[in-house]
């Protein structure tokens, strides 16, 4: 399992809008990774509308924000263009980077297990090293709390 401390796994995969993102793109900035569970469910697009909405205060605070699901490119680009989202989704269909930050976890829900993507974010330093990490992440104020952890980490 992934923890604090470490080097982030490197990755290229497939975003929305036909683009490409990999960990070299966010070199020299803080990365925020969020990993959510499905596009156009109720936490998951008030969480991706909350980080889309704050993504200039990220951006001020030399940080970028993108969404990882198990999603297609295709589900991604209707989620984005449904919600006017200003981020990434990386699209892992599969599952590369969900098991390379141990996201793809078994959960149950009504006596039935099954396996499905954790609610997590990780905050990713300059130089590629995990800062913090949320696991079993409550969307609401999840956003704030994210952004007020990148501010006490750079004061």
């Amino acid at each position: 399992m992934i923890s604090i401390g470490d080097n982030a796994p490197q990755f290229t995969l497939s975003t929305n809008g036909e683009g490409q993102f990999s960990l070299a793109d966010a070199a020299g900035k803080y990365l925020i990774l969020y990993f959510y569970p499905k596009d156009d469910t109720p936490g998951c697009t008030k969480e991706a509308i909350g980080f889309s909405e704050a993504s200039t205060a990220f951006d001020a605070q030399n940080a970028m924000v993108v969404g990882v699901s198990r999603d297609t490119v295709k589900k991604h680009d209707k989620f984005v263009g449904k919600h006017d989202l200003r981020i990434p989704l990386i699209s892992d269909e599969e599952g590369s980077l969900c098991e390379a930050f141990s996201t793809w976890v078994e959960k149950s829900m009504y006596g039935k297990t099954y396996m499905g993507i954790e609610r997590a974010t990780f905050l990713i330093s300059p130089d590629g090293k995990v800062l913090h990490i949320w696991r079993k992440v409550k969307v609401p104020g999840h956003v704030e709390e994210v952004l007020a952890q990148l501010q006490s980490l750079k004061s």
